[in-house]
């Protein structure tokens, strides 16, 4: 059972920072970074994913630092994050740009180079699309650590995904969105020359990183509130889970295929715009999938401490779930490809390499004949602690300072 609702709250904001902040202050760096004009920058505000919890981060580490978007749609972000000076560009005065913002890729650059920031000492950049070249540069400075989710992967590795034939018709993304790409391509190279250290989330991105901008990059994995899911005990049942943005990438279709075949009952947390087609095949295999939707911290943790494993057929930059997962003591069962390489092994999880429908029913099969210990899945996950995150990226920050 779950110990407590008590137990499964998060700590307090207070708590929280006094713990990240003594991670981070043994050889008096917050004096030294108290000392400093520091500005963050982010791509847009508009929802508490991945890349938001990484800034919110960032923000308890330094919590006067004024922050640079793209776009912000107001109270769709922690307090930790929107009580503080948020300036934005010309997207936030678009029509419809609070919901369509994707519809004005292509201004995405100018919109950039209208808001960059530049009377500071330090600017710390978390980007996946044009965060990084918000930057006004002279003569060196302001320093510009740039964390790195990926470099746009909507118009590099995954165009396909986003804009290919099968997503937008062959006509329009060969002479419409492959020549917006191309731009933007150009763009993304052309500024990779504003930051001074990229810091990748996982040997993955910071081989893209390589291959693209021809960079090294720094690996810190991203914070995971491994806490959230600590004090949640394991009852395992017959039925398996996948905890996923419902996006062509994610591969939830592989899942639902695996487990129709072999007769599995599977939970799906989440939705986005797959969700009808992926009723539709579940309906066509008969399969005994419930689609959960968006639900609570509360429910997922319930989730992972009743299902049998969490299924991840993806590629993923790094991959936030499967952590949390072996956080509440949930095994995995995953695509050895990615980012998850980073943070699963093969005492956390099922590792496999056919990318289709057998490699993942075989993988099933492989887990089913195994037993995975809690106490290692637990403490493993630790490793990807906030505070560990704190540590790792501001011992980064030191060298770089130093090197000024």
């Amino acid at each position: 059972m779950i110990k407590s609702v008590q137990q499964l709250t998060p700590q307090s904001e207070e708590a929280r920072t006094t713990q990240c902040v003594s991670a981070i202050s043994r050889s008096a760096r917050c004096r030294r970074y108290e000392r400093l004009q520091v500005a963050l920058v982010h791509d847009y505000l508009n929802g508490m994913r991945g890349g938001e919890k990484v800034l919110e981060s960032l923000c308890r580490l330094f919590p006067h630092a004024p922050l640079y978007t793209l776009l912000h749609n107001r109270g769709s972000v922690s307090p930790l994050i929107e009580d503080r000076a948020i300036t934005t560009s010309p997207l936030q005065y678009m029509p419809f740009a609070a919901t369509k913002y994707r519809h004005y890729l292509p201004l995405f650059p100018v919109c950039a180079e209208l808001a960059k920031v530049g009377d500071c000492d330090l600017v710390i950049s978390t980007s996946h699309a044009v965060a990084k070249a918000m930057v006004r540069r002279r003569r060196g400075k302001p320093k510009h650590i740039c964390y790195i989710h990926t470099p746009m992967r909507y118009v590099w590795d995954r165009f396909d995904d986003y804009f290919g034939p099968a997503k937008v018709g062959r006509l329009p993304s060969r002479y419409i969105y492959r020549p917006i790409a191309g731009a933007l391509q150009r763009y993304d190279r052309a500024t990779n020359d504003r930051v001074d250290v990229f810091v990748a989330n996982s040997r993955f991105v910071a081989d893209r990183v390589r291959r693209i901008y021809q960079r090294t990059a720094e690996v810190v994995p991203p914070p995971v509130d491994v806490e959230r899911f600590a004090a949640l005990e394991r009852a395992p049942e017959d039925w398996y889970v996948v905890v996923s943005a419902l996006a062509p990438y994610k591969r939830v279709d592989l899942a639902i295929a695996a487990c129709a075949a072999l007769g599995r009952p599977l939970k799906i947390v989440g939705s986005g715009p797959e969700l009808p087609g992926l009723s539709n095949l579940a309906r066509q295999l008969n399969a005994q999938i419930e689609f959960l939707g968006f639900i609570s911290d509360a429910e997922l943790g319930d989730c992972f401490r009743r299902a049998r494993a969490l299924l991840f057929p993806g590629v993923e930059d790094f991959g936030i779930v499967p952590v949390e997962a072996i956080a509440s003591g949930c095994p995995v069962i995953a695509l050895g490809k990615g980012g998850i390489l980073d943070s699963m092994n093969t005492d956390t999880a099922v590792l496999y390499s056919d990318t289709g429908v057998e490699g993942l029913k075989a993988a099933i099969l492989e887990f089913e004949a195994r037993s995975f210990d809690e106490l290692t899945l637990r403490r493993r996950a630790r490793a990807f602690s906030e505070e560990a995150f704190l540590s790792g990226f501001t011992a980064v920050l030191d060298e770089a300072m130093r090197s000024q």
